[in-house]
């Protein structure tokens, strides 16, 4: 009887943790599926669109510092839930612009709020695959990557019916809440501030956490590229009108869900640093080909190999860090995670001055690089088998 209670436990707080992933996953691929709609309505300019969206990245440097003293002092749990709240609210500011230096406000409030929401529900992924006995993170990853599906159909859906992305906006943003408010009493409850006092004399990070938080940003800033861009890119480059502008976005969506729940499975099979090897040239075969076929049916299948590429990076990236033996879960993931997603805020901006100085599919052969960059820096660390 007890052993049935203490499974029942940990699946509700395997499915708690899980659902605020899929909630953290569905804010920012909502603000994603309407981005080239707010383009159009601001009469924004591919440059400038690129200048605005260096908000989220600003956004994510000033409140990086404190992101692991708040987690610190209050515990992921508690900081995850108000965090997640302010993040929904900031998704719904971004649908009330109507100049660029609105937007670029409404950014920038959404990625200091996206940054603590990020560090707190990876430490709470940590601590949920250590009370869980099993390893799980990649599936926390994966309902990230189905958030980002849904939120793209969801997105399609939204267009279809002709509503404003501020309805659309605050819709998703009532479902967050509906999500915070039936699961958060199920996430787990550490004290990180103990942690750090136990390992007081191991707060400096080593250059490992250093070196794999670069190969998370170099994932995610390619995995930032598609969540931006893979519209755009349909409709300028591509030519492609209507709804399925959405399809190379959602092609790439499936298939990085598809490679993180079966991520898993082949760390164990391969190996983690094989595994991330094979990753990083399928991300830069992926890019490649879209650059140079860029037409429909070729580029969907190169999206596709791009989202199986990054599928397995940044959960094994942030399995590593949360493993460290130095320092405690809660600051090493604040110094990978920081790094790693700041490629995914600075990757779109990047894609668009690039594309503003030639052309967009020249900035897309440029973020196809860091997939062999990925490639060669796992083989050149020490630490990973």
């Amino acid at each position: 009887m007890q052993q049935t209670e203490t499974t029942t436990n940990r699946l509700r707080l395997r499915i708690a943790v899980t659902l605020f992933y899929f909630s953290h996953g569905l804010c920012f691929a909502t603000w994603a599926s309407r981005i080239p709609d707010i383009k159009t309505m601001l009469h924004l300019s591919d440059g400038s669109l690129g200048t605005i969206l260096f908000a989220l990245p600003v956004g994510q440097l000033v409140i990086m510092p404190f992101s692991g003293v708040l987690v610190t002092r209050f515990g992921s749990h508690k900081t995850l839930i108000v965090s997640l709240v302010l993040y929904a609210l900031a998704l719904t500011n971004m649908g009330l612009a109507t100049t660029a230096w609105q937007l670029a406000l409404a950014l920038f409030i959404f990625g200091l709020a996206g940054n603590v929401t990020n560090i707190s529900v990876n430490t709470q992924g940590v601590y949920a695959e250590n009370l869980y006995g099993k390893i799980i993170m990649s599936s926390f990853h994966g309902a990230w990557s189905i958030a980002g599906f849904t939120g793209a159909l969801i997105g399609l859906l939204m267009i279809s019916l002709q509503l404003t992305p501020y309805v659309h906006f605050w819709i998703i943003s009532g479902v967050v809440f509906l999500i915070i408010a039936l699961n958060s009493h199920y996430l787990p409850r550490v004290e990180e501030k103990k942690e750090v006092e136990k390992k007081k004399g191991f707060t400096r990070p080593d250059s490992f956490l250093i070196w794999i938080g670069i190969i998370g940003f170099c994932s995610m800033a390619s995995e930032g590229a598609m969540f931006d861009w893979s519209g755009v890119y349909f409709k300028d480059v591509i030519g492609v009108d209507g709804s399925p502008v959405i399809l190379g976005y959602t092609s790439f969506m499936i298939m990085m869900a598809s490679g993180r729940f079966l991520g898993d499975r082949m760390v164990r099979k391969v190996g983690r640093k094989r595994l991330m090897q094979v990753s990083g040239v399928m991300i830069s075969t992926g890019l490649f080909t879209s650059v140079l076929f860029p037409y429909i049916i070729p580029s969907t299948i190169a999206f596709m190999m791009v989202g199986l590429g990054v599928s397995s990076i940044v959960p094994i990236v942030y399995s590593l860090a949360g493993r460290n033996a130095k320092i405690p879960p809660s600051i090493a993931l604040t110094i990978v995670s920081s790094v790693s997603f700041l490629g995914f805020l600075m990757g779109p901006p990047l894609i668009g001055h690039i594309a503003a100085l030639s052309s967009l599919r020249i900035s897309f052969a440029v973020v196809g690089i860091f997939g062999f960059f990925i490639t060669f820096m796992v083989g050149r660390i020490k630490g990973i088998e």
